[in-house]
């Protein structure tokens, strides 16, 4: 009796696991017919980069975009379309000139734009540039009363060499099989938080926060650095403070240029600049938001519980964010439109967020997490109703698999999901974990929260928040083929009998 009763509860989970991960062949058809054939995601990229532009956080370009996605929603028939604030985020920042040239030697126009949050130089300014060479503290001394008004360059490690491999590549077959192995690590502190590293950290942060307080006493004109990789005219853009109005006017420079200066500087040569930036810090708002719309469920009891895609709308400003994350953004939109064209079935409601200040630390999505699903701290009732969420944030590459975040009940899920899409490229499932965007706010909280496995293109090497990050970065075939296959998981998940499985988690 016993025997058989296990046998039967054996079949019945046997049962319901067949239901939930049988693949829909007849919605897939439609999916891939509207997606492939129909296509719009490459003029959604165009509308958010070319047209509307940089989308740095509470940028004036971000709130044209936030207009225009949620336009959009209406226009492919949406409902519960919003520009909902997730909290205060502070002010926001544009720039309105940007110049700098170097005059002396001889003239040579520099690849530059501010930093973030800095201050412009109110007018144009001429000076001479100064390599300040500091190893501790103590170096800072022979500088002070020789910086008033001049330019003065920080020091970098930054090399600007000949590359022998190309930019932009895809996955191998290995590769995607090295993504599948899980890794049992040591202990012992060591790795890159061992402690000397967070020693070097410390003193390195502790002298950069010294100099910059030295040169602005010194009353310096303006600062100019270079930050990591780059060469062939791209460099790599940051911020300073988003709360300091008296901080200096500072510049990042292609490491090519900024290293010239320095070679002439350290060969003896005397280098001089012109330069004048133009910026705005606005303060009328200081909220961020996000932008959301939805599919309404069909089945009367299931429509309540919610499956969500998503990908952050915001980035940084030296390009157009083509790849970090209109990409994203416009894929994750055309998910929804396909889903809406194409008129399958969706049993449970489907929600597209597209988040803000994710560039800042992933603060659009966080809010609305812990807003959205998390009471006094605890799971609420639409954290019980909340079945998965979907990111995509890692550039333009091909879809060629999905990362379980160590959700391994999930495992046997994909792996039918995916068995359509095998003939394009994509059927690498992992249980390892993947981090720096959107989907762990909803990791962090107990819920389903999946990013995807994409090829890196030049992801990496040219456009993670460079100035190279524009629309001619983007492949379109890969963008076609993420919404087709995104719809089609979104698709997947709504209609199951069940949420998707989640990992165990203490509240």
């Amino acid at each position: 009796m016993r025997i058989s009763a296990v046998l039967g509860f054996l079949f019945l989970g046997l049962q319901a696991l067949a239901q939930n991960t049988q693949v829909d062949y007849e919605s897939i058809y439609k999916i891939k017919d509207e997606g492939f054939n129909n296509s719009q995601v490459m003029d959604i990229a165009w509308n958010l980069t070319d047209r509307i532009g940089p989308r740095l956080t509470g940028s004036e370009g971000l709130k044209k975009a936030y207009d225009w996605t949620s336009q959009m929603y209406k226009d492919w028939g949406l409902t519960n379309v919003k520009v909902e604030a997730w909290g205060d985020f502070g002010p926001g920042w544009e720039v309105d000139k940007n110049y700098l040239a170097m005059t002396v030697p001889y003239y040579q126009a520099m690849i530059a734009i501010p930093k973030a949050w800095t201050p412009g130089t109110g007018k144009e300014i001429t000076a001479e540039v100064v390599y300040v060479e500091v190893n501790t503290e103590e170096d800072l001394a022979k500088y002070k009363g020789n910086l008033k008004g001049k330019v003065v360059l920080m020091p970098t490690t930054i090399n600007a060499e000949n590359g022998y491999e190309a930019d932009a590549r895809r996955y191998t077959e290995e590769e995607l099989e090295g993504l599948t192995k899980v890794t049992v690590r040591g202990g012992g502190g060591g790795g890159n938080f061992s402690a000397s590293r967070m020693s070097e950290f410390r003193r390195a942060s502790n002298l950069r926060r010294a100099a910059y307080t030295m040169l602005k006493e010194e009353g310096v004109a303006m600062i100019l650095n270079t930050s990591r990789g780059g060469g062939q005219g791209t460099f790599f853009t940051s911020n300073g403070s988003r709360n300091d109005d008296s901080a200096l006017p500072e510049m990042e420079m292609a490491p090519e240029h900024y290293n010239r200066m320095v070679r002439l500087l350290q060969k003896g040569e005397k280098v001089m600049v012109e330069a004048e930036t133009k910026t705005r810090f606005l303060k009328n708002d200081t909220k961020g938001y996000n932008v959301l719309g939805e599919i309404q469920g069909s089945d009367a009891k299931l429509k309540n519980e919610v499956v969500m895609l998503g990908a952050h709308l915001d980035s940084w400003f030296a390009g157009t964010g083509a790849t970090d994350n209109a990409a994203g953004s416009a894929v994750m939109m055309e998910a929804m439109r396909i889903l809406k064209e194409s008129g399958v079935k969706l049993r449970r409601t489907v929600r597209i967020a597209l988040w803000s200040g994710e560039e800042q630390g992933i603060f659009g999505s966080r809010n609305y997490a812990q807003n959205t699903f998390m009471t006094d701290k605890k799971p609420n009732a639409a954290h019980q109703n909340f079945s998965a969420y979907y990111n995509m944030d890692n550039g333009t590459g091909a879809i060629r698999g999905i990362y379980l975040q160590g959700n391994e009940a999930t495992k046997g899920l994909f792996e039918e999901w995916f068995k359509p899409f095998h003939d394009i490229g994509a059927s690498t499932i992992t249980v390892n974990n993947t981090g720096g965007t959107d989907h762990l706010a909803f990791d962090g909280i107990g819920l389903p929260g999946f990013q995807f496995i994409q090829d890196p293109i030049a992801y990496s090497t040219r456009t993670h928040h460079t100035n190279m990050d524009v629309f001619e970065a983007l492949e379109e075939v890969d963008l076609k083929k993420n919404a087709v296959i995104i719809a089609a998981l979104v698709m997947q998940t709504a209609n199951m009998d069940a949420k998707m499985p989640r990992k165990p988690k203490e509240f």
